[in-house]
């Protein structure tokens, strides 16, 4: 691999071409997103170029698709004339099944291997580009098949998964989708809907004055853009929404048990959750 071009230079994608770097890649970065977001990449030294991608993507070896999922399905739909033979695209899209199905319609000159980062930030812009983001953190590679698994571009793109620190896991695309539904998007969802319980209940003045830090932990991921949540919520409604009205059911349950010593099974459920979580979280780092 010797030219990446990197499509959604923003926190993943700006991310990515820094930790490549930091692993020891030597060849050549193109980025390809807007002139302000390029001009700041290449300030920071995330990438080497800034090209159109109908420039960027015949030199490149790996086509790295970091935009919005929305982004990413119409660029999907443009690459095929533009691609090297034996070249690798992948994506860094939060949900993979429709990604995946687009890529089967569009893209026959090249593999593509589905993938989702876990590895993240409330903030977005390349300003933020961390080399060490994917560090300890899983990262999803989403193939339809295993032997596209043994393909060279493919075993190569996970010998740099593996130099970047990240953890590599294999699903399918609609396992994946219903997998994160539950550990992602039912997160952010629950972070949002309090957020704006407290601030409609009380007011920022006050609630901001008279909290504890559980209360910022709790709604950090309410600082998210919906930019990036409104295509998520788009392409994999059904299964939030059955997380939703699972979550949703939990809360009534816990109404109904506010004075009963029942409550204390609860509570035991979640501590245990919580350790277990972190002690794997732990075992992985």
């Amino acid at each position: 691999m010797e030219t990446v071009a990197i499509v959604g230079v923003g926190l993943i994608g700006g991310s990515f071409a820094l930790a490549l770097r930091k692993a020891g890649f030597t060849g050549r970065i193109i980025g390809v997103s807007s002139p302000k977001t390029v001009e700041a990449a290449l300030a920071r030294r995330v990438i080497d170029e800034a090209q159109p991608l109908e420039l960027a993507v015949p030199r490149a070896d790996l086509v790295y698709l970091a935009r919005p999922i929305s982004g990413i399905l119409a660029t999907l739909e443009e690459l095929n004339p533009l691609l090297r033979e034996g070249a690798l695209v992948t994506d860094a899209g939060s949900t993979k099944e429709e990604i995946v199905a687009v890529a089967a319609r569009f893209i026959s000159r090249a593999q593509f291997l589905g993938g989702h980062p876990m590895a993240g930030k409330e903030i977005r812009g390349v300003q933020a580009a961390d080399p060490d983001l994917f560090a300890g953190r899983t990262y999803v590679l989403t193939p339809v098949r295993p032997e596209e698994m043994k393909t060279p571009a493919a075993q190569e793109f996970l010998g740099w998964v593996d130099r970047i620190g990240a953890i590599p896991v294999l699903l399918g695309p609609p396992e994946h989708d219903r997998i994160v539904s539950w550990t992602s998007h039912l997160p952010q969802l629950v972070s949002t809907a309090l957020a704006a319980t407290v601030s409609q209940q009380l007011g920022i003045d006050v609630y901001s004055r008279v909290a504890g830090p559980g209360l910022r932990d709790m709604t950090r991921l309410a600082h998210s853009s919906y930019d990036v949540w409104r295509d998520i919520l788009a392409t994999n409604g059904p299964r939030i929404e059955r997380a939703l009205d699972a979550y949703i059911s939990e809360l009534r349950d816990l109404r109904a048990l506010i004075r009963d010593p029942r409550m204390s099974a609860k509570f035991q459920a979640g501590a245990f959750f919580f350790v277990s979580l972190s002690g794997k979280q732990e075992e992985d780092l």
